[in-house]
């Protein structure tokens, strides 16, 4: 996959590009496939209330570091976080490890945990291994400050 900001080949799966880390568009087909979306009305199948599955909003939004600022990141059921071209999250800076973290969301809670990186993740400037996050705790990675938003 080739980046269109710099032209670098980067490896089959990259989500930013290794050299300039823009963020990579694979080339897609789009085909319409109709699906009741969570937490939206009724299943047309069934006509039964669609309960919203855990974690609808929940989200990590840069604070400060990079100069991406308002960037705001969807959390799924695993997040990964670091400097690798392939991280959900790419954070390109020298004191993010590769893969750095991985945040969980099991629609219960959502934890943060650290891959044995060699500064280490903070959760509001504590250094944690693991750390359940709440509604408006800072995760600190690197230089980047990160805000978690429940909903």
């Amino acid at each position: 996959m080739y980046c269109t900001t710099c032209g670098h080949q980067n490896t089959d799966g990259a989500n930013y590009c290794a050299k300039c880390g823009a963020y990579l568009v694979a080339e897609q087909t789009t085909e319409n496939i109709p699906m009741p979306l969570p937490g939206v009305g009724r299943d047309p199948e069934s006509n039964v209330p669609v309960e919203p599955s855990g974690g609808q909003g929940a989200a990590l939004v840069i604070r400060s570091g990079g100069g991406r600022g308002g960037e705001r990141f969807r959390l799924l059921d695993t997040t990964t976080i670091g400097r690798s071209p392939t991280s959900d999250i790419f954070l390109d800076d020298v004191t993010v490890s590769r893969e750095h973290a991985v945040v969980y969301n099991d629609g219960a809670s959502v934890r943060v945990e650290d891959r044995a990186s060699l500064n280490g993740t903070f959760v509001n400037h504590e250094r944690v291994d693991k750390q359940v996050v709440e509604d408006g705790d800072e995760i600190q990675i690197g230089k980047y400050k990160l805000t978690f938003l429940a909903e």
